[in-house]
């Protein structure tokens, strides 16, 4: 007779061999879920416990957030926002060495407000920057090292699906989280500039000056994004200070997002339709996979190994801080076999008990696991930002992108260390706009 600790080992290991073979996420999360709860259980008991957990999840009020702001990102791609960001930064920063690079990622950081995504962030600032790159003598490992990079930033910008996704699974406010993340959003953005600056001191020829906008030109590029900011600013501004809960930030921004879309000459029946079902097509995917990772997640409990790994590091006498180092090595040992949202949904249920018995606040740690997932969509061998500007610049080898990443790969390892020492840098905001 097996103990529920080694029926749980087993069946991560399973969890692990299903997801190598491309079964879809969702799928092999439930499946493995229930099989575990039907051999700590019955059979019966499972199905019956999937079914309540299904239903209890899905009917949750705050998980409505998800489809508005995808449903607010779509409009606001149909109001042609995506090379906005880019180009009023490119007018601001370009006349600098490697400005366009630092553009990029002011514009990752912009369109990641609208996405919440990082792979939609790098295919759509690569599909406008790295034209613009390009043609004034950028380096290719530079252009596409800080768009690959600077894509990375898409998960963790409010709304982030992400953060919605762990604040469902953790039982966390999704508005804390998304407050939480500002700070970590901008000092990640501002380390990325340092590491182009730092570069293009030490090798000019990385990132051309270019000709210096005007200052009409630069008023035109700005009067471009205003609205788009107002909205961002609106939504965002208003969760963090309480005027909206996040299914009402949500739908405040979708109505904004609409308006925008007419005022913009873009809404058409054509427009409207695409958008409502490309964000229905994703909302549906994600609710697949929280409701398997919320079986799986009480199959783990139920198995006891959170609590057994919680009293061995306690045991250890292994400090919170190297605690958190040790969930790096594991994260991106893992990132290099499975995408983000599969290890932060495989991941979470046995780490997060572990950090918060060790005093560690599960806001912070929603902050602190999102980033370091989002390494591996720059690292080898996975790597998919890496792969997405690859595909759009089919004539720059996949050698030199991983090259052109491996400094802002330094400076991503210096920002994880920051959140680990310094855990105000999540949790400072959210306490300040809370009190």
């Amino acid at each position: 007779m097996m103990t529920p600790e080694t029926i749980g080992i087993l069946a991560i290991l399973v969890l692990l061999a299903l997801l190598t073979t491309g079964i879809p996420i969702a799928a092999a999360l439930g499946l493995v879920g229930v099989v575990g709860l039907a051999a700590l259980t019955s059979p019966e008991a499972a199905v019956i416990k999937a079914g309540v957990i299904g239903w209890e999840t899905i009917s949750r009020y705050e998980l409505g957030v998800l489809p508005l702001f995808l449903l607010m990102a779509h409009l606001c791609f149909a109001a042609g926002a995506s090379r906005d960001f880019f180009d009023v930064a490119a007018r601001l920063f370009g006349h600098r060495r490697g400005g366009l690079a630092i553009a990029s990622i002011a514009g990752c950081g912009g369109f990641g407000a609208i996405s919440g995504s990082s792979l939609a962030t790098a295919a759509t600032v690569g599909l406008v920057a790295l034209p613009e790159m390009r043609k004034r003598n950028y380096a290719p490992s530079l252009a596409t090292g800080a768009i690959a990079a600077g894509g990375t930033l898409g998960a963790l910008v409010p709304p982030s699906g992400m953060l919605i996704v762990y604040g469902v699974i953790a039982e966390q406010p999704i508005s804390k989280l998304f407050t939480a993340a500002l700070i970590p959003v901008a000092t990640q953005a501002l380390f990325y500039i340092a590491t182009i600056m730092i570069l293009c001191r030490m090798k000019p020829d990385l990132g051309p000056v270019t000709p210096r906008a005007t200052w009409k030109e630069r008023t035109v590029a700005i009067a471009r994004v205003a609205d788009i900011s107002l909205l961002i600013a609106i939504v965002i501004g208003g969760l963090s200070i309480g005027w909206f809960t996040p299914t009402e930030a949500a739908s405040v921004g979708s109505v904004l997002a609409l308006l925008l879309c007419l005022r913009r000459g873009r809404l058409s029946m054509g427009a409207l339709a695409t958008a409502l079902r490309e964000a229905l097509r994703t909302a549906g995917l994600i609710y697949a996979i929280i409701i398997g990772a919320v079986v799986f997640s009480v199959f783990l409990g139920s198995t006891g190994i959170a609590r057994h790994l919680t009293e061995f590091v306690v045991a250890s006498d292994l400090s919170a801080a190297g605690a958190a180092v040790l969930i790096v090595v594991v994260l991106l040992l893992l990132g290099s076999l499975l995408d983000g949202m599969a290890l932060m949904l495989l991941t979470v249920p046995i780490f997060l008990p572990m950090m918060t018995g060790m005093g560690m606040s599960a806001i912070w740690f929603g902050i602190f696991v999102v980033r370091t997932i989002e390494l591996g969509l720059v690292h080898p061998p996975l790597g998919m930002n890496v792969y997405i500007i690859q595909g759009i610049a089919k004539n720059v080898p996949l050698g030199t992108i991983f090259r052109g990443v491996v400094p802002f790969l330094v400076s991503d390892f210096a920002h994880i260390a920051l959140l680990i020492a310094v855990p105000a840098t999540a949790l400072w905001l959210p306490a300040v706009l809370a009190g």
